[in-house]
C-alpha cells in the first residue's frame, strides 16, 4: 500500500463503521479500504508536521501499521477518522521522541527563512503563494505548533498535554511561528 500524493482525499460518503467492525474482526479488504479512504488525510498530517516528504510516507505506513494493531480498541465514541487523525499526531510525536530529539521550549533548526527562495514582488490580486513551503522553514517546536492548532484545529490545552509544556508555551510558539510566517510571505 504505497503513498502516492498529498491530494486531499474525497470524505467518504458512507460511514466507516461496516468497514471498521470487518476490519476489527480481521477482514484485511475491509481495512484496504478504510487505508484507502484515509490516507492521503494522515499523509497531510504527517508532511506538515515533519516537513519531510519520504519521512513522512514512512510514518504513514507506521500509523496504518499500528491502527491495525489496535484497532480492536476503538470504541466508537468518535468518528474512525477522529480516531485515526489522533493515532497519526501521537505516532509523529512518538518518532520525534526516540529519534533522541529534545522537548525543548523552541527547537531552532537554525535561520530556516534564510533558504526560502526569493519571489520576484507581485502586486496582482491572487498571486500565488506557497504556503507549504513557508510552513517547512519553521523551526520545528513553532511548526509542529502552528500546524497543530492553525491546521488541525487543537486547542492550547491539547498541544501543551501533547508536548509536556504549559498553554502560554503554546501560545509563544504559535505566535512565534505567525510572525516567522508574515515574515516570509512578504518577502
Amino acid at each position: 500500500m504505497a503513498v502516492t500524493s498529498l491530494e486531499r482525499d474525497p470524505l467518504p460518503t458512507a460511514s466507516d463503521a461496516p468497514d471498521v467492525a470487518l476490519a476489527a474482526a480481521g477482514d484485511r479488504l475491509a481495512f484496504e479500504r478504510l487505508y484507502r479512504a484515509h490516507v492521503h488525510r494522515v499523509l497531510a498530517v504527517c508532511a506538515r508536521m515533519v516537513s519531510d516528504r519520504s519521512l513522512a510516507e514512512e510514518l504513514t505506513q507506521d500509523v496504518f501499521v499500528r491502527a491495525w494493531a489496535k484497532l480492536s480498541l476503538f470504541r466508537g465514541d468518535s468518528a474512525f477518522g477522529t480516531w485515526l487523525h489522533r493515532l497519526a499526531v501521537n505516532v509523529v510525536l512518538n518518532a520525534r521522541k526516540s529519534d533522541g530529539r529534545k522537548r525543548s521550549r523552541f527547537e531552532d533548526d537554525g535561520d530556516a527563512l534564510d533558504d526560502l527562495p526569493q519571489r520576484a514582488s507581485v502586486s496582482l490580486p491572487g498571486a500565488s503563494i506557497d504556503l507549504e513551503a513557508a510552513i517547512a522553514t519553521l523551526p520545528a517546536g513553532a511548526r509542529r505548533v502552528f500546524v497543530l492548532h492553525d491546521v488541525e484545529g487543537y486547542k492550547h490545552e491539547e498541544i501543551a498535554e501533547m508536548f509536556g509544556i504549559t498553554s502560554g508555551g503554546s501560545k509563544a510558539q504559535l505566535h512565534r511561528a505567525r510572525h516567522l510566517l508574515r515574515e516570509a510571505l512578504n518577502r
